[in-house]
């Protein structure tokens, strides 16, 4: 007589997934990815050349450090600048909440490239303006232009982040706070925004990402950031996997940043797991 062992037993059962539509079409997906992802390979490999990259990689080195600091400095200045337009836009002065909409509207409606272009070029064409009251020297650097023109842009972004975090906490929270006889700005600072920064941690993940993106249109107005060294490379060599090198060193940027943002969650939700 044939026996069932304790591990059969215990053993759930295997349930095969059908073969739906979804399923069959996003294999495909997969494997039409894997198979760009050895033919890139190979093509490096095939094409590499030792010369060009000891020729190029200190350039391009240089570019990434000019990226890093241009995308910095910018998320810095528009986290400081989102703080007060947040403020007008959850403020009850219809005057600031209209101006603040406004800010963030247009910064958001429009193309960053068409923002960098309109300060570079727009403001370049008040020349006696600007040296009038000596903003010249600033507006005339495409390097000063560039920072100005992205902070503008990401505080109008972190600012909806901020606003939409700190209204995503329970309103009984600051009624609680009140009942204690904590002050506003206690509240905040101690109650509301370190689980409004649970909310936002990702958005500004994805904003500081899609920032590092949006850097390369800077080598329009030649500012040699990564992509401005990999336009001139590429004027120079005529050879497609310079920009292969670009895209390889963004993708590295991004997917750094990505696990950044997973390792910060899992510290500050430490405490959410059960």
């Amino acid at each position: 007589m044939s026996t069932v062992s304790e591990i059969d037993v215990d053993r759930p059962p295997v349930i095969a997934r059908p073969w739906t539509g979804a399923r069959i079409a996003g294999t495909i997906a997969v494997g039409c990815w894997i198979l760009i992802g050895i033919g890139l390979i190979a093509y490096l490999v095939n094409a590499w050349n030792p010369e060009l990259f000891n020729r190029y990689a200190p350039l391009y080195m240089r570019g990434l450090w000019v990226t890093i600091r241009l995308v910095f400095i910018s998320i810095v200045l528009g986290a400081l600048l989102s703080i007060p337009i947040a403020y007008a836009r959850m403020s009850d002065n219809r005057l600031l909440g209209a101006i603040a909409y406004g800010y963030v509207y247009f910064f958001r409606g429009t193309p960053l490239l068409a923002q960098t272009f309109l300060v570079y070029y727009g403001l370049g064409s008040f020349r006696p303006e600007l040296e009038a009251v000596g903003l010249w020297w600033f507006f005339r650097d495409e390097w000063y232009c560039a920072i100005f023109a992205f902070a503008l842009n990401t505080a109008a972004y972190q600012a909806e982040i901020l606003r939409g975090a700190i209204e995503s906490v329970p309103r009984g929270q600051w009624e609680g706070a009140a009942s204690l006889g904590l002050h506003k700005f206690q509240t905040l600072r101690k109650i509301i925004l370190p689980q409004a920064l649970i909310v936002a941690l990702r958005p500004y993940g994805n904003e500081i990402i899609l920032m590092i993106k949006g850097s390369a249109i800077v080598a329009l107005i030649t500012v040699f950031d990564l992509m401005g060294e990999t336009r001139r490379a590429y004027s120079r060599s005529f050879d497609f996997q310079t920009y292969i090198w670009a895209a390889l060193i963004y993708l590295t940027i991004v997917e750094v940043l990505r696990n950044i943002v997973d390792w910060i969650e899992r510290i500050i939700t430490r405490h959410l797991i059960r």
